[in-house]
């Protein structure tokens, strides 16, 4: 057979059915679920090819010379690339031939692109938000010096690549962004002179060595350049005298926008049902807490009387009282790391679950260009590049407010507050949560991963803390989580308001202060937020119920036999998955032995 095969074909082609046989019978010898891994990979590959910032993100270093092409011709071919994905993934794929543990890897990736299409289709944040731009300007370049673990001198060698580019993304952000809301436009002002002076300056703190210094000297100045005429574009030149674009995006998309990016098996009204009897709920704790404090802060004044008005002056009371307990400005820092040592200690002792052995979480000041509206956010070490640091960042006050804007920051933080925002940032929060979520199995469990987990995760984790005795019984300290977690709950109540009615910024201003206890300034800074990113206040609350809900079950059932630590590992071993799989991933992971400490 094959020398006649060899005399009318030739070896060339004959050495190619060899290769076409050989892929096949190693096609053939895969299961369903290797070959559902192996087209993940695949288009990845392709995604990072269109998008190489996406790849630095998530820790893929092949790129990282780069820049996407974000043209809108480009954008076009992002969309299609998901749609010719989706088609082929449902068409090659054998759902019932799948283990159940690829069944819901398919499920994440199949509903990943279909959220994608959906945003892609019905939002445009290339022409209504500047701030998308800045993830080019200044994420691409500051995640290369700060967290990947590539030599340093090819880190800078990339930066400088990417430096070089971004003339071309201003130019891009000029010709496309047309008449945004304010409230965005806002925000990106300031964070493009953060941009500035992080190529001015910040950029050589991540560097160091001077000789690096100088070969990013010779590449800024276009750059910086380009950003000030890019500033005074926003400011100035077009933007702000138009700055007249509608945020709200009406109660139809703002209901298939949750039910797409939760997935939490819940629509928007289910949501607002929860929150606004969660809400009531929380303010009757609140105010059992405040009369405890209240002898102890106003010890000459009677207790104001029981109804719903003088509820809320009690609470007001408290809350104001005990936040005059906070620390400077130069001491946030300081203060957060005291308080990762004490949170830690405790979580190890009790046994609440077993931390990364090796702690790799560093606390820092929060870049310029990243702060805008929170106090705090963790940057954990990237998926593919998991040996990376991370960074729990702190904003201390920026140096333009008055005392009084100030003064109102610091209450709002208190140093009781900080132990809790670092509790839900750190430790056992998004920082541990993630490092184990990073080593998950599944390639699609560690990169796609679910809003409402991540952050529930983290809320659920802040009440259970002091409920298990940290802080040692603390009624100041349970205040102000009951008011952080209040804030949760409320954020999701005016998430939904803001977008499906019309509620005007004086309404919001009152919820907020009057009946949710937050600052003046606070209050401010989250109206924006919610004008600025539909659905995404809602997660807090939606994940964390789901956590709280699951508990009690799981608990219920085991009665004596539960243990806390070993749920929590249940819960986290799982990666970062939708909250619609976790009973049934938790419930299977608790039928068999606790794993090993890493």
């Amino acid at each position: 057979m094959i020398p006649q095969l060899l005399g009318r074909m030739g070896f060339t082609a004959l050495f190619s059915i060899a290769i076409c046989m050989a892929l096949t019978i190693n096609c053939m010898s895969q299961t369903p679920d290797e070959q559902l891994d192996k087209s993940f990979r695949a288009y990845l590959d392709e995604c990072f090819e269109l998008r190489p910032l996406e790849a630095t993100l998530l820790g893929d270093h092949r790129f990282d010379d780069r820049l996407d092409d974000i043209s809108p011709e480009a954008r076009k071919r992002w969309l299609e690339h998901y749609r010719q994905q989706l088609a082929t993934l449902e068409s090659d794929t054998d759902y019932d031939s799948l283990q159940r543990s690829g069944q819901i890897d398919y499920e994440i990736w199949r509903d990943e692109l279909k959220r994608n299409i959906w945003l892609a289709e019905n939002t445009n944040p290339f022409v209504e938000d500047p701030r998308v731009y800045g993830n080019y300007i200044n994420d691409s370049v500051y995640m290369l010096l700060a967290q990947s673990t590539l030599p340093l001198e090819q880190n800078v060698k990339n930066a400088i690549a990417r430096i070089e580019q971004i003339p071309r993304i201003i130019q891009t952000a000029r010709v496309s962004i047309k008449a945004p809301p304010r409230s965005i436009l806002e925000t990106a002002i300031a964070q493009n002179k953060g941009a500035i002076d992080f190529y001015e300056k910040g950029i050589y703190e991540l560097v160091g060595e001077e000789s690096l210094r100088a070969s990013i000297r010779k590449v800024t100045p276009p750059a910086i350049e380009a950003l000030k005429s890019y500033q005074a574009f926003l400011e100035i030149d077009f933007l702000l005298p138009k700055s007249v674009g509608e945020w709200r995006i009406g109660k139809e998309k703002f209901d298939r926008k949750l039910q797409l990016v939760l997935d939490v098996g819940l629509t928007a009204d289910e949501v607002l049902r929860d929150a606004l009897v969660e809400f009531d709920r929380v303010q009757d704790e609140l105010y059992v807490i405040a009369k405890q404090l209240w002898s102890r802060y106003f010890p000459d004044r009677v207790l104001p009387v029981d109804n719903q008005r003088g509820r809320r002056e009690t609470v007001a009371a408290v809350i104001s009282a005990v936040s005059q307990e906070h620390s400077q400005p130069s001491a946030l820092i300081a203060d957060a790391r005291e308080s990762v040592t004490a949170i830690q200690n405790f979580i190890s002792q009790h046994d609440i679950l077993r931390l990364p052995k090796e702690d790799r979480c560093q606390v820092i000041e929060m870049p310029e260009f990243r702060r805008g509206n929170s106090l705090a956010y963790l940057d954990a070490a990237l998926p593919l590049d998991p040996d990376g640091f991370s960074y729990y960042a702190i904003s201390p006050p920026p140096a333009q407010w008055n005392q009084k804007r100030v003064t109102s920051f610091l209450e709002e933080y208190n140093k009781h507050m900080l132990q809790i925002l670092t509790i839900h940032e750190a430790y056992p929060g998004h920082y541990v949560q993630l490092q184990y979520s990073n080593r998950s199995p599944s390639l699609i469990r560690r990169l796609l991963q679910s809003g409402a987990y991540v952050e529930g995760w983290a809320v659920y984790t802040e009440q259970m803390m002091l409920d298990q005795g940290y802080g040692d019984g603390s009624l100041p300290l349970r205040l102000n989580q009951l008011k952080f977690y209040l804030r949760a709950v409320g954020n999701t109540i005016l998430d939904n308001r803001m977008h499906c009615t019309q509620m005007t910024d004086q309404e919001a201003l009152s919820f907020l202060t009057q009946e949710a206890y937050q600052s003046d300034g606070e209050a401010h800074l989250k109206i924006i937020r919610a004008k600025q990113s539909s659905v995404q206040l809602s997660t807090y609350f939606a994940g964390r119920m789901a956590f709280y809900r699951l508990r009690q079950k799981i608990q219920l059932e085991q009665g004596d036999a539960f243990e806390l630590g070993r749920f929590h590992e249940a819960v986290l071993e799982n990666g970062s998955i939708p909250v619609k799989f976790l009973s049934e991933l938790v419930r299977e992971r608790l039928n068999h032995p606790r794993s090993p400490q890493e």
